[in-house]
């Protein structure tokens, strides 16, 4: 279907409306030189994929955008040689050339080559575009020359008249179900009003250091661990690979004076994938939200393995609660949608995002046909607000 599913419409609403949206960005890094041809093959076959489309939008205010393909892949940004010291400082730059879901470039592929020998390459895609396991999908599938029978329209291959017709028969359809969601939507508010909603602590002075805001630019630390003695310290403190992660995070929080008003409780987000073999959404997920105590992780995870596994088990049977206005998202303005920034993403608790993608396909490490010395992913929030942390 060409339609845009609702959190898409959503992610978009908010990019267009706050100017705040994420990119996906995969890393490469190499102790050889990149085979050049195979990677010019590579970027040629990801328009192949969920990176070979973009938004167009309803001539409706209040209509559902559509897909539509695009089959530019932009051209490899090639670099001079640099140091290996510098592929930090590069992979900051190429995670800020701008992607836009709506009118391209949805991704881009830069090389860096080295003065070592090596290179480093990086893949940057817009969030509305794909997600995390989105963009696992795509480069494995431009690795192994898949393509993806999407389905979808050429761009402008409507008229006005007929877009605006087909537009308003969808949403006239969607009012029952726009009405439930506005009922859901208030009650959920009276059960989250101001005066019963856990406020966070005051920050210290020093909790964060300044910056200049004309870098736009947050820290990022790329961890590489070996596997095996992950799983062991999480089996040594009673949790899995997957609570240790979360502990990790909240951690990392608790030590930053990211925590509530108790002075050790941190909120963690984490997102929960529901992404079938052949789906076509961008944002194919959803989330629970744990409030986990940031001191005592450091030593025990049984109560943080616990709580995942049972949120993760209420899913099954309760949805999250906050998706269920997503039928309302075609009928907000823009205005409306900056207003309520701040209790869409739970700021006032300020969240820690934690996402795992779990283990990837061994075709994502092959890009320009061999293996890559290392690979890293991560995802780069697109602006200069401190108050969501995420660790990948």
């Amino acid at each position: 279907m060409a339609r845009l599913a609702l959190l898409d419409q959503a992610a978009f609403l908010r990019l267009r409306a706050t100017g705040q949206g994420s990119t996906v960005q995969c890393a490469w890094i190499y102790d050889r030189d990149v085979n050049i041809a195979e990677l010019r093959a590579f970027n040629d076959n990801l328009r192949f994929g969920l990176l070979g489309r973009r938004i167009e939008r309803s001539p409706l205010p209040f209509g559902r955008h559509r897909w539509v393909l695009d089959r530019r892949p932009p051209d490899i940004a090639w670099e001079p040689r640099q140091p290996r010291c510098e592929i930090g400082a590069w992979l900051e730059r190429r995670a800020r050339v701008a992607v836009d879901p709506e009118h391209g470039p949805t991704f881009h592929l830069g090389v860096l080559p080295l003065d070592d020998g090596g290179a480093a390459v990086t893949l940057v895609a817009s969030h509305c575009v794909v997600d995390g396991l989105g963009l696992v999908t795509a480069v494995a599938e431009a690795v192994k020359g898949e393509r993806r029978d999407l389905g979808y329209p050429q761009p402008n291959s409507r008229s006005r008249w007929r877009a605006v017709r087909e537009d308003l028969a969808d949403a006239v359809a969607a009012l029952p179900s726009a009405t439930r969601a506005l009922i859901a939507t208030l009650l959920l508010l009276l059960r989250v009003s101001p005066d019963r909603r856990v406020q966070p602590r005051a920050q210290r002075r020093g909790d964060f250091v300044p910056r200049d805001d004309a870098s736009n630019t947050s820290g990022s630390v790329t961890i590489h661990t070996d596997a095996a003695a992950w799983e062991a310290r999480a089996r040594a403190l009673n949790g899995s690979g997957n609570s240790l992660f979360v502990a990790f995070a909240a951690r990392l929080a608790h030590r930053m004076g990211r925590v509530l008003a108790d002075g050790k409780s941190v909120t963690v987000v984490l997102p929960v994938s529901d992404r079938a073999p052949d789906d076509d959404r961008a944002n194919a997920l959803t989330s629970i939200t744990l409030t986990v105590d940031g001191a005592a992780v450091a030593d025990d995870l049984t109560d943080v393995r616990a709580d995942v596994k049972r949120s993760l088990a209420s899913l099954q049977h309760r949805p999250n609660e906050m998706l269920a206005g997503l039928p309302l998202i075609p009928f907000i303005p823009r205005w409306l949608v900056r207003r309520g920034e701040s209790l869409a993403m739970a700021s006032s608790q300020l969240p820690v995002g934690c996402s795992n993608v779990g283990s990837l396909d061994g075709a994502v490490g092959r890009i320009d046909g061999a293996d890559a010395t290392e690979v890293s992913m991560r995802l780069v929030v697109l602006t200069t607000d401190v108050r969501y942390g995420v660790v990948w």
